[in-house]
């Protein structure tokens, strides 16, 4: 997700986007291909890619700026993760991140390696967690390479393209514009995976976490989030990955009220609203759905 985002991107996709979200789904999102998984190696090496969820990013409200300064002051769900199976962890994750920014050099992002309307981003004055130069997917095809006995890569992207989507287009993504920005997060999707499975020879276990929802009694919030979810998962499942649910997890973890703030699962701001970011418990709650299909997976 953008390390700033807008108040309009708060509410996740604005609008008419539950009709568009019914009508379109089927047009945006191919049918998913099933595929038999491939036992794999129980291997140590994990490799994450995404955006500010996965990296762990907090907003400037609740963190000094000479905290972004070090990169070890950020952690989430990947670091819990590879914390709960003893894995070594390579984050490549970068707040701000798109699919299109993750494939492409240049191409726009939501803060990463660039801004709405300016060339600077989160990578211009902070670091990650990994260095490298060039795209996130450049990088992990080179670490894959360099690591054939990975046996785990998670992956989350997608929302910033939305983001980025509000923010430029006339109806602010919704209508045949939303269905246009999931057609182009799926392509870009498919040819990241394609890219790890063929020319990094990558044939471990692939997950994508789903989104969670911002609150789960807003008809837009839900119906926006699902079908990013659902052509997130069409996407994964095509090329032999599996799908953890963090839609359903914060569900379950924000309980009858349906508000992930009021649940402790965001970051809490001074004026007793929340961030759209996890909280150290949000971020506990999704390391277990991905752990959940990991069990799963070992089986």
């Amino acid at each position: 997700m953008s390390p700033n985002p807008s108040r309009r991107a708060r509410r996740w996709l604005a609008g008419s986007v539950v009709a568009a979200a019914v009508t379109l789904l089927a047009v945006v999102v191919p049918s998913a291909v099933a595929h038999p998984s491939h036992p794999a190696q129980r291997a140590n090496g994990y490799l994450a890619l995404g955006d500010s969820v996965a990296f762990g990013y907090r907003p400037p409200a609740v963190t000094p700026t000479s905290a972004y300064l070090n990169a070890n002051n950020f952690g989430g769900y990947a670091e819990d993760l590879a914390g709960f199976d003893t894995l070594q962890l390579a984050n490549a994750s970068c707040p701000g991140e798109t699919s299109a920014s993750m494939v492409t050099a240049g191409a726009q992002s939501n803060g990463c390696e660039n801004s709405l309307g300016s060339p600077a981003g989160y990578r211009t004055n902070f670091p990650l967690h990994v260095a490298y130069s060039g795209t996130q997917l450049a990088y992990a095809v080179d670490y894959l390479r360099r690591h054939p006995h990975t046996g785990l890569v998670t992956i989350s992207i997608g929302a910033n393209d939305l983001f980025v989507c509000q923010q430029t287009t006339p109806d602010h993504c919704t209508g045949a514009d939303f269905a246009t920005a999931l057609q182009q997060l799926s392509a870009n999707l498919s040819t990241a995976f394609q890219t790890l499975r063929h020319d990094a020879h990558y044939r471990g276990l692939l997950v994508t976490l789903a989104y969670y929802a911002i609150s789960y009694t807003d008809p837009v919030q839900v119906a926006g989030t699902q079908a990013l979810n659902a052509a997130l998962t069409a996407v994964t499942q095509h090329f032999d990955g599996v799908v953890a649910d963090g839609y359903t997890a914060f569900q379950l973890a924000s309980g009858a009220s349906g508000d992930p703030c009021a649940a402790g699962l965001l970051i809490p701001l001074p004026d007793h609203t929340c961030n759209i970011h996890p909280s150290p418990y949000g971020h506990a709650v999704l390391a277990g759905a991905i752990q959940k299909v990991i069990s799963k997976h070992d089986d």
